[in-house]
């Protein structure tokens, strides 16, 4: 299957009610690990693919760096790959569009693109978050893919209080409104646990909805049955396994006195 048909494929996986179900991956390693498995597609996690390399979360991984990353995975693994970009590394829509045509050519199918500003505070002005999604879409048109431009909203992973998220909701309707008119494939809302929530934002949203696995989310069978399209599970895979290492190395240097 060419780097379209792909494309292609992993948007179909998008089914309201029979979410896809993405375990993320950090490495070319982890890449294999989970597509034999049983996944259908693959994603990075931006946490994880920059702790893999020593950095912190929050574009310090270089984009070079990230680049190579998306390139090892996919020359090893032949199914759809997701690149978690944060905020594409640039605030201008034109460099961002320059910046995605890289990962394009690195080999991935989408990407999960932040309405935070990334090193910065805050979330965009709706409208501005909207410039850079058509800024991608075109720049996928161009080059004739089928590019899949998960618009995710930082609105309730900023707020803590996940009593306040109901207040949130309406706002992050209008968004996924909005991106999904700039041309974005999907709407992720991270942090948002409750089931009701979750109901009414399926409900509400003409794109498939992102819900990501954390401590109070429900689980994806019942994400499923709430409307939800695509469940992910972002940095949780990379910190089980680095709990095991430390766990397997602690007991090693422990028997060994």
């Amino acid at each position: 299957m060419d780097q379209n048909g792909k494309a292609g494929a992993f948007g179909a996986l998008h089914r309201k009610g029979n979410p896809v179900i993405l375990y993320n991956i950090w490495d070319a390693g982890t890449a294999k690990a989970v597509a034999e498995a049983g996944a259908s597609a693959l994603a990075t996690g931006s946490w994880s693919v920059a702790a893999a390399h020593g950095y912190a979360d929050g574009e310090n991984l270089p984009l070079d760096a990230l680049l190579a990353t998306v390139r090892e995975i996919t020359a090893a693994v032949d199914l759809p790959l997701s690149v978690d970009f944060e905020g594409g590394y640039t605030e201008d829509p034109a460099a961002l569009a320059d910046n995605v045509a890289k990962v394009v050519e690195a080999g991935a199918v989408g990407i999960n693109l932040e309405d935070q500003v990334v090193g910065g505070s805050g979330i965009y002005p709706v409208e501005k978050q909207a410039e850079r999604i058509r800024a991608i879409r075109a720049l996928a048109d161009r080059r004739g893919i089928s590019f899949f431009i998960n618009a995710r909203t930082d609105l309730f992973l900023k707020e803590s209080d996940r009593g306040r998220h109901a207040a949130l909701l309406d706002e992050a309707i209008e968004r996924a409104k909005a991106f999904a008119d700039a041309g974005a494939s999907g709407f992720f809302a991270p942090a948002l646990a409750d089931e009701e929530l979750i109901r009414r934002l399926c409900e509400a949203s003409s794109l498939p909805v992102n819900i990501m696995m954390m401590p109070g989310v429900p689980a994806p069978k019942r994400l499923g049955e709430l409307g939800v399209a695509r469940v992910s599970y972002g940095p949780g895979p990379y910190r089980a396994m680095m709990a095991r290492l430390k766990e397997d190395a602690a007991a090693v240097y422990a028997a060994a006195g």
